[in-house]
């Protein structure tokens, strides 16, 4: 089953929202998905466990489907994508914020690499480091491996000039970038605040929240969208 690796040497570009955001999201549609927590803070791990204590014994939280792996090492990375892809409708893998042996690793099984960044010179360069790093793997394994860039952060009413000039570049360097991005929203922060899923939190609490649902449905729907292309792609 599909691989999404979510890459950036830079931390606070948003690898973890982006991964909790779509692994939850995949669940609410019924998907099994498996979360590889590679980050030495594991906050998805925290997140899970705060998640699983507040789920209602009798309920279907959508927090039940989401199986999250937070023992992620350098040895055991490959080992535990391979397992998890034979039981799971998705695997992500949320990795560290450094160009390591590790991430190399989780790169090289991945069927799709999405790199987060936000809308500023330097995440554009940590960015690059990023593609760079899925450039070397293709030549190692010989095979091509998919990468889109995903704006975070941004503002859904109106783009920055900064946004507009980084998204230029981009299209001309020909880098593949996401329609969808994963806006500024209180609710993202929240999710990990009040250990929920979107669809637990309180609308009373977190301003904001139907608009956020909505982003996140976006989000899933146009990288489902890219993974059966994909998928299509390799049948043909």
């Amino acid at each position: 089953m599909p691989v999404i690796a979510i890459a950036n040497p830079k931390g606070g570009a948003g690898k973890s929202t982006v991964s909790l955001v779509l692994a939850t999201i995949l669940a609410e549609h019924g998907a099994s998905v498996a979360l590889l927590d590679a980050d030495p803070n594991r906050p998805l791990l925290a997140w899970s466990r705060g998640a699983a204590d507040k789920a209602a014994p009798s309920s279907e939280s959508p927090t039940t489907t989401v199986h999250v792996i937070g023992d992620v090492t350098e040895a055991s990375v490959v080992r535990a994508i391979d397992a998890e892809r034979s039981l799971r409708q998705f695997v992500i893998v949320d990795l560290e914020g450094t160009a390591s042996r590790m991430v190399s690793r989780a790169i090289a099984r991945a069927d799709l690499v999405l790199v987060p960044m936000q809308a500023s010179a330097v995440d554009a360069a940590q960015a690059a480091r990023a593609i760079a790093l899925v450039r070397e793997e293709e030549e190692v394994l010989q095979r091509r491996i998919p990468v889109r860039i995903l704006l975070t952060r941004t503002n859904p009413a109106i783009p920055t000039r900064a946004e507009r000039m980084i998204l230029d570049e981009l299209r001309a360097a020909a880098i593949p970038i996401l329609k969808t991005h994963l806006h500024q929203r209180a609710a993202y922060p929240s999710m990990f605040a009040f250990r929920r899923t979107l669809a637990d939190l309180d609308p009373k609490l977190v301003n904001g929240l139907p608009a956020a649902i909505e982003n996140a449905e976006h989000l899933a729907a146009e990288i489902v969208d890219v993974v059966r292309g994909l998928t299509q792609e390799m049948a043909a």
